[in-house]
């Protein structure tokens, strides 16, 4: 069996793995977590065994939305360095089989989210779906430099869809969760789009860095960076917030803010001569920040139900 799968493997054949590589399961892990942890802040008690079914359909969800936007972005996909071993360009998985599982599992996960918990919840998470795979993938991406700006609001939904399976309704402070991961996208990519402009070029995606070029990129990376500062400390003085969040918040943007401040002093001579150092860092430090802010969330959370604060 296992030279059976390795001559499938060396032949192109797709393997489990390839299928579940579609669903972009790092992405996953972020939809995951921001979900859970809105559920978890809300105040309104989940049954253990329906809020792990709701996390589990809201997770199939955010794979469905993986797996469609691979279908549709096969041909950039294959054009980028960065995307170029995915499933589909590869020629392990075809287009349409991506398309049926996308479009299979994201039926799925709506109709059981919203038998597990509730419709609105339920209707969000489709609206998220058709929002990432129809608005951002197929028109934004490749029509405009704000593509990221607004694509974003797709991977800002889980904390909202979590809040509503647990409470059936909004307030303020799902809207803050959902303006933290959203005015955080567009710094993160941007660093990102810094040092693989070559990337966007080839496939003629109009990257920010690409369509006004990395100066431009760069006082667009502070100018996101200050406003997601005051929504992210500003979430600490609502009823989800806590002085674990407030400490971490206060410490975190500062450190961000440093970092963007960083970034927009340097000229291209200076990130070229040492390979866009400064830039990588931000970048990998912005891949923790979000999840130290939920984390700490959630750590005030557990404080609340141990009885602490």
């Amino acid at each position: 069996m296992t030279d059976l799968s390795a001559t499938r493997a060396i032949e192109g054949e797709a393997q489990f793995g390839d299928y579940f590589a579609l669903l972009k399961p790092r992405v996953m892990t972020l939809v995951v977590f921001t979900a859970l942890v809105g559920m978890l802040v809300a105040p309104v008690a989940v049954h253990p065994f329906v809020g792990f079914c709701a996390i589990l359909f809201i997770a199939v969800g955010g794979g469905a939305s993986g797996a469609l936007n691979m279908w549709w972005d096969a041909d950039i996909d294959a054009v980028m360095r960065r995307t170029s071993g995915r499933p589909i360009p590869s020629g392990r998985v075809t287009g349409g089989e991506a398309l049926a599982i996308g479009l299979a599992l994201s039926g799925f996960s709506v109709v059981m989210l919203g038998l597990a918990t509730n419709w609105a919840a339920a209707a969000l998470l489709a609206f998220t779906i058709f929002f990432y795979a129809v608005i951002y993938s197929m028109w934004l991406k490749r029509s405009t430099p704000q593509n990221i700006v607004i694509g974003g609001a797709a991977g800002a939904f889980p904390p909202m869809i979590g809040w509503l399976a647990a409470t059936g309704s909004l307030s303020l402070e799902p809207v803050l969760m959902f303006a933290l991961v959203f005015l955080w996208t567009p710094p993160h990519f941007w660093a990102l789009a810094l040092f693989m402009r070559s990337d966007y070029d080839d496939a003629g995606v109009p990257m920010l860095t690409v369509t006004h070029g990395r100066p431009a990129t760069r006082r667009h990376i502070l100018a996101y960076s200050i406003v997601l500062a005051v929504f992210a400390v500003w979430l600490a003085v609502t009823a989800a917030g806590g002085p674990v969040y407030a400490v971490t918040a206060v410490a975190l943007n500062a450190w961000l803010l440093r970092g963007a401040v960083q970034i927009v002093r340097r000229d291209e001579s200076a990130a070229e001569a040492d390979r866009y150092l400064v830039e990588k860092k931000f970048f990998k430090f912005s891949l923790l920040y979000l999840f130290l802010h939920f984390g700490a969330l959630l750590a005030d959370a557990g404080l609340r139900g141990a009885g602490v604060l």
